[in-house]
């Protein structure tokens, strides 16, 4: 089959591997659709995500496709489900690392719920944490829409991660999928000012159709000053960038005990807090990995949004490649213009 590889640094390329073949909790998914995930993929891509340096690897974690073979201890999943999350965790060929691999045509899902029961979710037996957001995509859930479901989970679990509450007044660091993310479930949620700042004249525009109160280019002496304008600090600022810098642009515009989160990893292993510039109380709340419990939780709250018309993955997908020009894909990625971009089998 084929699957996409970082063969070593800013090298993408399509490989030929051998199909996965389904253990006994698990299923074997022919991918229909994916998404490129604009901060960590390209992080993966440039030898910068933390933890990850064996190279060559497989490329990949946002996918959607269909049950084809089911495994005997397996009933969570049934042939002809939509999965949303399966992924290629055990490299068929082991001249490639994992970076979870789901770039495959075909990928695998395990059954949480199963092996929970049967009291073998644990590694020994193979059970992997991320198995419990691999989960059923109601069937009349579009492809784009259920594809997208892999941003969607994560952000909306951050927002449980983060204490943030309806009637927060928030500024949003970054309008990528994630910012635009965090700007549309604020709005959804009863947020009431909802700033969104990014150097991207286009992504502002988008912040504001999807529900910021307010943009701004980072670079706007108005940003420093917020706080004072408005009369208040903020409750809380969602670094959606991962830098240094934002955190402590951050710090001026926070209330007393206020929030800076930072979703993602971070660009440096160490970061230097100005800590003179905020309040003499503040969090500062990092998060670099998921809470699958929040995640998987998350998919009812949007499919019913999806459903009422008020969540679209046409809000958010700009661009559409065959899988075989992700290289090609990827560039235009690193000129910003793209928001989401997605990939057919």
């Amino acid at each position: 089959m084929q699957a996409v590889a970082v063969s070593e640094p800013d090298r993408v390329q399509l490989v030929e591997v051998p199909e996965p073949d389904p253990g006994p909790y698990e299923v074997k998914i022919r991918t229909e659709a994916a998404c490129l995930c604009n901060i960590t993929d390209r992080k993966l891509i440039e030898a910068r995500f933390p933890g990850i340096d064996t190279y060559p690897l497989l490329l990949g974690h946002e996918t959607v496709g269909l049950v084809e073979t089911v495994g005997a201890k397996v009933r969570s999943f049934k042939k002809g489900d939509r999965v949303v999350g399966g992924l290629l965790l055990r490299s068929t060929d082991q001249t490639f690392a994992s970076a979870w691999g789901g770039f495959s045509e075909y990928v695998l899902a395990g059954d949480h719920q199963a092996m929970v029961e049967d009291g073998v979710a644990e590694t020994e037996h193979g059970w992997v944490e991320v198995f419990e957001i691999m989960k059923v995509v109601p069937p009349h859930i579009s492809v784009e829409d259920a594809v997208m479901l892999c941003t969607w989970r994560e952000v909306l679990g951050a927002f449980g991660d983060f204490d943030l509450q309806a009637g927060d007044d928030i500024v949003i660091f970054g309008a990528g999928p994630v910012g635009l993310s965090f700007v549309k479930f604020a709005c959804l949620l009863g947020f009431s000012e909802i700033i969104c700042i990014d150097p991207n004249a286009h992504k502002r525009h988008k912040s504001l159709e999807m529900g910021a109160t307010a943009t701004y280019a980072p670079e706007d002496p108005a940003v420093r000053e917020l706080a004072g304008t408005r009369g208040r600090p903020f409750d809380a600022v969602i670094d959606a960038v991962g830098k240094e810098a934002v955190v402590n642009a951050a710090l001026p515009l926070i209330k007393m005990a206020g929030s800076i989160c930072v979703y993602g990893s971070i660009d440096t292993p160490v970061i230097r807090l100005e800590n003179a510039r905020g309040p003499y109380n503040f969090n500062l709340l990092v998060h670099q990995w998921p809470t699958r419990s929040r995640e998987a939780a998350a998919q009812e709250q949007l499919i019913s949004w999806i459903d009422d018309g008020t969540l679209s993955h046409k809000e958010f997908i700009a661009a559409e490649f065959p899988i075989a020009e992700i290289a090609q894909a990827f560039e235009e990625v690193k000129s910003k213009k793209i928001v989401k971009t997605l990939f057919r089998f």
